[in-house]
């Protein structure tokens, strides 16, 4: 059986979105042959543009019917969203293909053709909080690196991507092929997709960034007050200059970065482990079990003892 896949771009996509997962399912066509059949479509027939201006081919959209469904992320999803007809047709496709699944903020589309209302999802660390906002009847799961929630499938940023289609191909073909296939991409076989976000968040500096030794002095001090003033005095830079430098070079406020510190740490210790959540939330500085557990909804769309209890599952 041969599985029609239709990779969703328009102009102004992100490159990697769509050639990640074309990669993979191509590959895994070579170790099982006729498993898949791409094809590219667009909202327009042509030459589209990505956002890096490098061009690809594609059709205009047009009914399966179609196994899978890959929506493809960027800043082109602003225009995209405004498409009636566009997120009709996802609408529609949502009704009739075997599986929806977006990369990075393609999300907004499924989510904006009401295919997410009521399911797990996630998309891009940076688009989350806009994301919840524009779209509160999504289940986000912010950290997810990919989310399978029945038959739509959703995955953070670019190269999640490519975690995404591997988890397709194992789900069509069998742990072995896609084993086979991410050999031949070079990469991880399995990065899980609970595997959180925020650790590749908070080293974007790099060992060598600029606030890399700040961040290392931070985790070793979590159960500590971490106010804007005492992060700055620690970097040798005023509170106000601190914080707009801070932002530049991490993308996210002061505050922000250390609350996800905290819930990187607490998750660890509330799954790895069996101390007792009033202990979790003291060690990892958020002070009582309830300014917790609200982190923990806010980030992951659970409290603190359902994640316990499905680790231990």
């Amino acid at each position: 059986m041969t599985r029609q896949i239709a990779v969703v771009v328009f102009p102004g996509f992100q490159i990697l979105d769509a050639t990640g997962p074309i990669a993979a399912f191509e590959i895994a066509a070579r170790y099982s042959p006729g498993a898949y059949a791409l094809r590219m479509l667009a909202p327009e027939a042509g030459e589209v543009a990505s956002s890096s201006g490098v061009r690809l081919a594609a059709e205009a959209l047009q009914d399966g019917p179609w196994d899978t469904v890959v929506v493809s992320g960027g800043e082109g999803t602003r225009a995209f969203l405004e498409l009636e007809p566009a997120i009709a047709w996802l609408r529609a496709q949502g009704r009739t293909a075997r599986r929806m699944a977006s990369v990075c903020s393609g999300a907004y589309l499924l989510a904006e053709a009401g295919l997410l209302d009521g399911k797990r999802c996630t998309t891009h660390w940076g688009r989350s909080d806009h994301f919840q906002r524009r779209y509160p009847k999504a289940r986000l799961q912010a950290d997810r690196i990919f989310v399978r929630e029945g038959d739509v499938w959703t995955s953070a940023g670019i190269t999640a991507g490519i975690d995404l289609a591997l988890a397709l191909i194992e789900d069509d073909l069998g742990e072995e092929v896609a084993r086979r296939v991410a050999q031949q991409l070079v990469v991880h076989q399995r990065r899980p997709g609970g595997q959180s976000q925020f650790s590749a968040l908070l080293d974007m500096g790099g060992p060598n960034g600029r606030f890399a030794g700040l961040m290392d002095w931070v985790r070793e001090r979590l159960a500590e007050p971490l106010g804007v003033e005492r992060l700055a005095d620690r970097a040798a830079m005023s509170p106000r200059h601190f914080s707009r430098a801070f932002v530049a070079e991490m993308g996210v406020t002061p505050a922000k970065a250390i609350e996800r510190l905290r819930l990187e740490a607490a998750r660890a210790r509330v799954e790895g482990g069996h101390e007792p959540i009033d202990r979790v939330a003291a060690q990892a500085g958020f002070g009582d079990p309830e300014r917790m557990r609200r982190a923990f909804l806010r980030a992951f769309g659970q409290p603190p003892q359902a994640l316990r209890r499905a680790a231990r599952v």
